[in-house]
C-alpha cells in the first residue's frame, strides 16, 4: 500500500502528460493531431481515468485508517529561509482528488458527443487535460506557495476555457471578465500569504494557524493585524468561489462550452476556494471575527444567487446563480465552524450540479433539432416546455438533479444542507434563518426550471414566442452597445452533419434524446447525486468521522456524535423540508397547473421582479463605477502623461536641438575665431576687474 503513495504525484502529473502530448501534437503536426481527433481524446481520458483509479485507491487506503503521507524536496533556500514543494496525502486530500477525477473523466466523456464537430474539439481537450492537473496538483499541496502557483494555473485554464469561442465578442469578454475579477481577489489572497508568512515565518497550514494564534495570545501581534491577514486570506475564495461581491464573474462564465461550465461549477474552479478555506482552518478559527466574516458573507451569497436565479430564462444562466447560491451555503458553513457540513455539500454538489449542467447540454443539443443554431432561442426556457417526452434519459436525471439540489429527502442534496441548516441553527439563528428561506427560493426555481423546460406543452415551434425573444434580445444588445447576439453554447452541441440538415427545415423537427456519450454520464451522475449523501446522515455519520477539523480528534468527533438529539434532527430536518415543499408547491401552481400567473405576480412587485432581472444591478453599477470610471481615470492619466511627461522629454529635446544649433556657429574649427573670442573674453574680464 506504501507503494501507491510513493506515486501518488502521478494523478496531477498523468493529465499534464497528456495535455503536452496533445499540445505539441497541435503546435508541430497541427493537421494530423486534429485528424486524428478521438485517438487524442482516449488518450486523454485514459489518463485522467489512471488518475482516478489511483485517487480511488488512495481514498480506500485512507479510509482504512493509512496515516497521512508528506513528501517533499527543497526548493529554495536562502540563508534561514526554505522553500519546499511535494505533496501531501490526507483526508481532505483524498478525497478532494477523487471528486475532481471521477467528475473530469465524466466530463470528457460527455465532451466527445458535445464537441463532436467543433474544430477545436483537440484543443478543448487539451485544455480540459490541463485544467483537471492543475486543480488535482492544487489539492496535494502541501504549503501555501504551491497553492498559489498552482491557483493560479486553474484561473488561467479558466480564462482559456470560458473564451474558448475567442473569436466571439461575448465569450472574449467574459473571459477577461473572469480573469480580472479573480485577480482582486487573488491580490489580496497574495497579500495574506506575504503577511502571514512574515508574521509566523511558515507557509505551511497547522505551523502558519498554531504561530498566529500564540502571536496574537503573547501581544507580539495585534488582533486587528490578525483579522486584517485572515480576511485578506478569505479574499482568493471570495474570487474564485464566486461570493459576494465577486460573483459577477460566474454566470458570464456560460460563455464557454457547456461541458467547462459542467467542471468549474462542480469540482475545479469553484471548489478551489471552498478547499482554501478547508486547508486555511486552523488560520480562519482561531480568529472569530474572520469567521463571523466568512459566515455572513456565505450567507448573502446563497440568499443573492437565489433570488436572482428565480427570474433566470436562460437554463444555464440559472443553473450558474444556483451554483452561487450553493457555494454561499459551504462558505457559511466553514465560517459557523461546520466544516464536516461544508466539505460534505461540496462532495454532493459536485456530482448533482455536473449532472444538472451536462442535463443542460443535453436540452441544448435537442433544441438544436428545432430552432438551429441560434444563439436566442435554443437555451431559452420559454421556448421549451413537453421535452420529457422527447428526451426520457435527460427530464429523468434532470429532475432528480432538481430533487437533490431542493432538499428532498432521500437525495443527496438533503443530508449535506439541513446538517449546514443546523449548524447554523446552533451558532446563529439569525443565518439560519437566511439559509431556510434560501432552500425554499431553491427549491422553487430549480422546479421552475424543471416544469419550463420538460413537462406541458412543446412552444419550440411557436413563431410568436420565437419573434418576442428575438425583438427582445435585439432590444437588450442595442441598450448594452452589443451588437453581436452570441451563443452561450456553440456548434459542438450537435453532431456532424446535424446542423446542416436542420437549418433547412428547423419546423419539421423534434427534439431528440443526446448520443450515448452525452447521457451515459448522466445517468452516472444520477447515482451519487441519490445516493451518495447516506454516507453523511445523522443516525451514522461516516463522512464526519472521516473528515473533520484539524484541531479536532476522532474521538472528539465521536463523542459529539454520540450526542445526537433525534428530536431536534427531526425538528430542523421537517422545517427545511417543509419549505422546500411549499417552493415545490408554488412552481407546480405556476409553471405545471398554471393556477397563479407568474407575470401578474411579477405586475405587482415590479420593483423586486427588477432588481431579480437585474441582478440587483451589480453589473450595472460595476460598470459604472469600475469600468466607465477607470476609463475617465485612464483618460485624465493619458492627458498628464502627454502634457508632463512627453512635455518635459519634449521640452529637453527642443532645448538640446536650440542649444545645439546655437553651438554649431562657434565651433567651427577656425583658430582665427578661437582667438577672437580669447581676446573677447580677457577684454571682459580686465573691463570687469577693473571697474570692480
Amino acid at each position: 500500500m506504501e507503494l501507491i503513495y510513493q506515486y501518488a504525484w502521478l494523478i496531477p502529473v498523468l493529465p499534464l502528460l497528456g495535455a503536452m502530448l496533445v499540445g505539441l501534437g497541435l503546435i508541430s503536426i497541427n493537421q494530423v493531431t486534429n485528424r486524428l481527433r478521438q485517438l487524442n481524446a482516449v488518450v486523454i481520458i485514459s489518463l485522467m481515468g489512471a488518475s482516478m483509479v489511483l485517487s480511488s485507491a488512495l481514498l480506500w487506503s485512507q479510509i482504512q485508517g493509512h496515516a497521512p503521507y508528506l513528501r517533499t524536496l527543497e526548493w529554495a533556500t536562502a540563508g534561514n529561509f526554505h522553500l519546499t514543494m511535494g505533496y501531501t496525502i490526507d483526508h481532505l486530500t483524498a478525497l478532494m482528488l477523487v471528486i475532481v477525477t471521477t467528475v473530469a473523466v465524466l466530463v470528457m466523456i460527455y465532451t466527445d458527443g458535445y464537441m463532436s464537430h467543433d474544430p477545436g474539439y483537440v484543443r478543448f481537450y487539451a485544455y480540459l487535460s490541463l485544467f483537471g492537473s492543475s486543480m488535482l496538483g492544487l489539492v496535494v499541496s502541501p504549503n501555501l506557495v504551491q497553492v498559489y502557483i498552482f491557483w493560479e494555473l486553474v484561473g488561467m485554464c479558466s480564462y482559456l476555457l470560458v473564451g474558448f469561442w475567442y473569436d466571439r465578442k461575448a465569450a472574449a469578454e467574459a473571459c477577461q471578465k473572469a480573469f480580472v475579477t479573480n485577480r482582486v481577489g487573488d491580490f489580496g489572497l497574495l497579500l495574506g500569504i506575504l503577511g502571514l508568512f512574515w508574521a509566523t515565518g511558515s507557509f505551511d497550514f497547522m505551523v502558519m494557524g498554531d504561530r498566529l494564534s500564540n502571536l496574537v495570545e503573547t501581544g507580539s501581534i495585534s488582533n486587528f493585524l490578525a483579522i486584517v491577514l485572515a480576511i485578506l486570506v478569505f479574499l482568493g475564495p471570495v474570487a474564485k468561489s464566486a461570493q459576494f461581491p465577486l460573483h459577477v464573474w460566474l454566470p458570464d462564465a456560460m460563455e464557454g462550452p457547456t461541458p467547462i461550465s459542467a467542471l468549474i461549477h462542480a469540482a475545479t474552479m469553484v471548489a478551489a476556494g471552498v478547499f482554501l478555506i478547508a486547508r486555511m482552518y486552523p488560520v480562519f478559527e482561531n480568529v472569530p471575527a474572520a469567521m463571523n466574516v466568512i459566515a455572513f458573507t456565505g450567507a448573502l451569497t446563497a440568499f443573492l444567487g437565489a433570488t436572482i436565479a428565480i427570474t433566470q430564462n436562460d437554463i444555464k444562466k440559472g443553473l450558474a446563480y444556483s451554483t452561487i447560491s450553493q457555494l454561499g451555503y459551504m462558505v457559511m458553513a466553514m465560517g459557523v465552524g461546520a466544516y464536516s457540513a461544508g466539505l460534505f455539500h461540496l462532495m454532493t454538489h459536485a456530482y448533482f450540479k455536473a449532472m444538472l449542467f451536462l442535463g443542460s447540454g443535453s436540452v441544448i443539443h435537442g433544441m438544436e433539432a428545432v430552432v438551429g443554431h441560434d444563439p436566442v432561442l435554443a437555451q431559452d426556457m420559454r421556448l421549451m416546455g413537453g421535452l420529457r417526452k422527447y428526451m426520457p434519459v435527460t427530464g429523468f436525471t434532470f429532475l432528480i438533479g432538481c430533487l437533490a439540489i431542493a432538499g428532498i429527502p432521500p437525495f443527496a442534496g438533503f443530508w449535506s444542507k439541513d446538517e449546514i441548516l443546523g449548524a447554523a441553527f446552533a451558532a446563529n439563528p439569525f443565518l439560519w434563518f437566511i439559509g431556510w428561506v434560501t432552500a425554499g427560493i431553491t427549491a422553487f426555481y430549480m422546479f421552475r426550471m424543471y416544469f419550463s423546460t420538460f413537462e406541458g406543452k412543446f412552444r419550440g415551434n411557436d413563431e410568436k414566442i420565437k419573434v418576442k425573444l428575438k425583438n427582445a434580445a435585439a432590444a437588450l444588445a442595442q441598450k448594452s452597445g452589443t451588437a453581436e447576439l452570441a451563443p452561450n453554447f456553440g456548434p459542438g452541441a450537435m453532431k456532424k452533419g446535424e446542423l446542416d440538415s436542420h437549418s433547412h427545415d428547423s419546423h419539421s423537427h423534434e427534439p431528440h434524446e443526446s448520443p450515448w456519450t452525452m447521457s451515459l454520464p448522466l445517468v452516472v451522475l444520477a447515482v451519487p447525486s441519490m445516493l451518495i449523501g447516506l454516507v453523511g446522515t445523522p443516525y451514522a455519520n461516516y463522512f464526519e468521522q472521516f473528515i473533520f477539523p484539524p484541531s479536532e480528534t476522532l474521538a472528539e468527533v465521536m463523542e459529539k456524535a454520540a450526542e445526537f438529539d433525534p428530536h431536534e434532527f427531526y425538528v430542523m430536518a421537517g422545517s427545511s423540508v417543509a419549505v422546500s415543499v411549499i417552493g415545490i408547491t408554488f412552481a407546480v401552481l405556476m409553471y405545471l397547473a398554471r393556477k397563479i400567473d407568474p407575470s401578474a405576480i411579477a405586475k405587482n412587485i415590479q420593483p423586486l421582479y427588477d432588481l431579480s432581472l437585474n441582478k440587483w444591478y451589480f453589473d450595472d453599477i460595476y460598470h459604472r463605477v469600475f469600468v466607465l470610471g477607470l476609463r475617465r481615470v485612464a483618460r485624465q492619466v493619458m492627458e498628464v502623461d502627454f502634457r508632463v511627461v512627453d512635455g518635459a522629454v519634449n521640452l529637453t529635446g527642443f532645448f538640446t536641438l536650440v542649444s545645439g544649433e546655437g553651438l554649431k556657429y562657434l565651433e567651427n574649427g577656425r583658430v582665427q575665431f578661437y582667438a577672437l573670442i580669447v581676446f573677447g573674453a580677457v577684454l571682459g574680464l580686465v573691463i570687469f576687474f577693473g571697474v570692480t
